[in-house]
């Protein structure tokens, strides 16, 4: 099985080093795609130094400018495909996603899930320093969003998550609306929809040590008003995974 870890990138010149090496010294064979939109911090250029020794196994994609956190997947998604990798996963540079948690992700596929959501709030899962108000926000959005959807997922905005390649070839990648965290929301809907098995497995989610939340009222939003539209979308499959 190949095993892709994409890793979205602005400003993250003091993670991305640390990240890069913890990602590429698992045992379990993972290569690395980090996706920076123009960090003027040198972010890509730290990647850029170790990719030479990196054995082929770190890639760099950068582009201009912010241009949101689902665009970026999607670029990350269809580069995956394009080179035949079975399992992709997204997760985030700050260290509030364990790169060891990794290895359990996968292992939920070999159990038949099409979609694993790294959760923080099933049984076994918990956030660790985050104040009351930002933990009721994000736990009462997932409420939320199952309230609207009936979406069986717990953690519906987790941005820690594995798809397997059936996955992703059933998306309609160009389809998808949302360009900030409702994004995470509207790839686990569509895939529910589609029929893919999705499944949950507890972290522990740690809030960011170096650098500043990319979070704005305008990715909240999104989110909020985008969510109740869902369920009267369609949804189908793309030629390619019939």
């Amino acid at each position: 099985m190949r095993k892709l870890v994409i890793i979205p990138t602005y400003n993250e010149r003091d993670n991305v080093g640390p990240m890069v090496e913890r990602v590429l010294a698992l045992g379990g064979g993972f290569d690395l795609l980090v996706i920076d939109d123009g960090s003027p911090d040198g972010t890509a250029a730290v990647v850029r130094e170790r990719q030479s020794c990196s054995a082929g196994r770190l890639h760099l994609i950068e582009r201009s400018g912010k241009q949101g956190l689902g665009t970026a997947y999607i670029a990350g998604f269809r580069w995956a495909l394009e080179r035949g990798y079975d399992l992709v996963f997204e997760m985030d540079c700050d260290f509030s996603h364990d790169p060891a948690d990794l290895e359990r992700l996968a292992a939920a596929t070999e159990r038949g899930a099409d979609v694993v959501v790294g959760s923080r709030y099933v049984r076994g899962g918990r956030v660790v320093n985050w104040p009351l108000s930002r933990l009721l926000i994000s736990y009462g959005a997932s409420l939320y969003v199952r309230a609207m959807t009936f979406m069986p997922v717990h953690d519906a905005t987790a941005g820690f998550v594995c798809y397997t390649r059936r996955a992703l070839e059933a998306i309609d990648l160009g389809g998808v609306r949302m360009k900030g965290y409702g994004f995470q929301i509207e790839m686990k809907y569509t895939a529910w929809r589609l029929g893919m098995r999705l499944s949950e497995v507890p972290i522990v989610f740690t809030e960011r040590r170096v650098g500043v939340s990319k979070m704005s009222g305008g990715i909240f939003g999104e989110a909020f008003f985008g969510v109740p539209k869902l369920p009267f979308r369609r949804f189908r499959r793309t030629e390619r995974s019939r």
